[in-house]
């Protein structure tokens, strides 16, 4: 398989302006991102996709691939299509750009669910090990069905467990998961999907995936335990600053 990863990049941040280039340890994310990206056996090509000209001159003085894209695209899925259309491939990663710690392992997990020629598209999940996890709603919980399809996405807590009133103990009786936020489609799906308009769904839970669903598709999950680190804020940015200086991690 040909694979590509597509990295949205916008500067435009309402929690955190500037977050592409926000650094981290001594060098920008979109770096760190890109590195990570670029170190994974089964990804042929990585490429920076943003709307703003500091974006592209730091990926172009790293050494790496960017493209300029129109500042209108609504969303990253948008983005990396608008990409996507100019390269022969055969499956697509669309990586987000605050995802500094993204590991090689997590990227080869998704890209495997391909070797199925029924799978559109693919996304990773995590079981919920916390109760502040199953009730944030910045974070992102997924409804499965029998064979690991997402029946729903939804920053609510879904399935709500009639029988036990301690909302704190449900994940002792149901396995809940998170999204970690990272899709793979096969090319020629997501330049389809990208035509179509916001749904309602999309539009109330802003989840662009559940564009998918709302069509008819389906999603397939892979179980990952990828610890998600997403930089949203000016907290998290100070939070993974100090979990690397600590881990001693190092871009290389």
């Amino acid at each position: 398989m040909n694979i590509i990863c597509i990295i949205p990049a916008r500067y435009q941040s309402r929690r955190l302006p500037g977050k592409p280039l926000a650094i981290i340890g001594e060098h920008p994310m979109i770096e760190w991102v890109y590195h990570r990206a670029s170190q994974t056996k089964m990804i042929s090509r990585v490429i920076v996709a943003t709307d703003d000209r500091r974006i592209y001159d730091t990926v172009k003085a790293f050494g790496g691939e960017v493209v300029m894209t129109p500042a209108e695209l609504a969303s990253g899925s948008d983005r990396a299509a608008y990409v996507a259309r100019e390269y022969a491939s055969d499956i697509i990663i669309n990586l987000q750009g605050d995802e500094p710690l993204i590991t090689s392992a997590v990227l080869e997990s998704v890209c495997a669910a391909f070797h199925s020629d029924h799978v559109m598209m693919a996304t990773p999940v995590k079981r919920i090990s916390e109760y502040r996890e199953l009730t944030d709603p910045n974070l992102v919980r997924v409804v499965l069905d029998k064979e690991q399809y997402a029946l729903y996405f939804t920053r609510s807590v879904v399935p709500y467990l009639r029988d036990y009133s301690d909302q704190t103990t449900w994940i002792s009786y149901f396995p809940y998961f998170k999204h970690i936020g990272l899709y793979a489609y096969q090319r020629n799906f997501l330049l389809q999907l990208s035509q179509w308009p916001a749904g309602d769904l999309e539009k109330a839970e802003r989840l662009e995936q559940l564009r998918v669903l709302e069509n008819g598709y389906k999603i397939k999950t892979v179980e990952t335990d990828y610890q998600a680190l997403s930089v949203d804020t000016p907290d998290d940015l100070i939070y993974i600053n100090n979990y690397i200086q600590e881990k001693k991690i190092t871009m290389d």
